[in-house]
């Protein structure tokens, strides 16, 4: 019986990760859609680059979670898996996200610097948060190294 839940459990990270990856595609498909309208409709081309800089890299980070959940849930089993296989897995998995926001923080730097100077608090926490999620990373590292 435990199998079937096993099997069960991994169908259903599959299918959340190929949701994923299908979504990931789709924001990079609109992300070029807005370059290529923006180029056709003589807009406002930085704008359009930006937009596409920041859909990108929400991409990049939601294809990144969708890799992470197809290798870790679906093609291995973290069960077997030693203490220090199991703080790299969530380390990477951290990475990954300080590094979506590092970038998503940067590009919203740019666009809102372009718009309103009074809007650059909200990036501004952004990058804090991000940098707040890389120290946090280095205490855990630093605390789990002890136990090896």
């Amino acid at each position: 019986m435990k199998w079937l839940s096993d099997w069960i459990g991994r169908s259903v990270y599959a299918f959340i990760s190929v949701l994923l990856c299908l979504i990931s595609l789709a924001m990079m498909i609109v992300s070029v859609w807005g370059i290529w309208t923006a180029i056709h409709e003589k807009a406002l081309l930085i704008k359009a680059l930006l937009d596409a800089i920041g859909l990108i890299v929400i991409a990049m980070a939601v294809f990144d979670v969708s890799k992470f959940l197809l290798e870790e849930e679906v093609l291995s089993s973290s069960r077997g898996k030693s203490l220090t296989e199991q703080r790299q897995t969530l380390l990477k998995f951290l990475v990954i996200i300080a590094i979506a926001l590092s970038l998503e923080g940067l590009v919203f730097v740019f666009d809102a610097g372009k718009e309103d100077i009074r809007n650059l608090i909200y990036p501004t926490f952004l990058l804090i948060a991000a940098v707040l999620v890389v120290i946090g990373l280095g205490v855990y590292q630093k605390l789990t190294r002890r136990e090896e």
